[in-house]
């Protein structure tokens, strides 16, 4: 059986969201270990899938993308402290930069990216911050510890570039200009298709994407599996349609 599902960027994120909570590794590193949520909007929504409450998500932004000519004054911040989870429970004061050093094999760092390959299973990060950002910081660490990495990414960030082509030229010296660095990272994608597999058991792939009314940027999904999966799949979308934009 197959079902078309239309996904708005809001409602991707609260599916991507949901589905991250419940990866089993992330389950078990909240029972016993460390999760640390870095900031970004999609984050924002893991925050609170994990959390179990809602937070204030436009606090809990860093390096946002805009229209070039749209008001920004006021409405998205990094106000809110990092979330970074030692058994389950909110550890004050450390930031995610910071918690990677307490961080062992089997713990889990989630950082969402601005691009994504997915065929190719590669995700790029906008880098603005001269020091290197939040993955600059941390990079070398999951690699040598064993940090598991979480890159929740929706589907509208996937680019036809080869984002280590593009990293490549752009992170030239000669090629510079004033725009931002980009860093391809790879780890455990989670789009909407992987959410609706870990949340309901069926399989979706994208057929199409785009519309009007606020769907621009949606993805059109094809959904197949069994009769119970697609009935899961209806009841999980009535937790997620109607999701406002992130930004009003």
């Amino acid at each position: 059986m197959r079902t078309d599902v239309v996904l708005t960027v809001s409602e991707g994120k609260r599916l991507i969201a949901k589905a991250v909570a419940k990866l089993d590794f992330v389950q078990r590193a909240l029972a016993n270990g460390m999760v640390s949520i870095c900031k970004g909007t999609t984050n924002s929504y893991v925050v609170e899938e994990i959390l179990g409450r809602k937070i204030e998500r436009t606090k809990y932004c860093t390096g946002t993308t805009w229209p070039a000519k749209a008001e920004r004054v006021g409405k998205v911040s990094n106000a809110l402290p990092d979330i970074v989870l030692r058994n389950g429970q909110p550890v004050e004061g450390l930031t995610s930069i910071k918690s990677v050093a307490e961080m062992k094999e089997g713990d889990v760092f989630i950082k969402g990216a601005n691009a994504l390959n997915y065929a190719k299973r590669l995700a790029g990060i906008l880098i603005g911050d001269r020091s290197g950002g939040t993955i600059g910081g941390t990079w070398g660490t999951i690699i040598a510890r064993r940090i598991r990495l979480v890159i929740p990414v929706s589907l509208e960030k996937d680019i036809p570039s080869d984002i280590n082509e593009a990293a490549t030229r752009i992170n030239r010296c000669e090629e510079a200009g004033h725009g931002p660095a980009l860093f391809p990272v790879t780890g455990d994608i989670i789009t909407e298709v992987e959410a609706v597999k870990v949340l309901t058991g069926a399989e979706a792939f994208p057929i199409a994407a785009g519309g009007i009314g606020g769907a621009e940027g949606s993805t059109r999904l094809c959904v197949v599996g069994t009769k119970e999966q697609l009935e899961a799949v209806g009841r999980l979308l009535e937790t997620i349609y109607g999701e406002p934009p992130f930004v009003e």
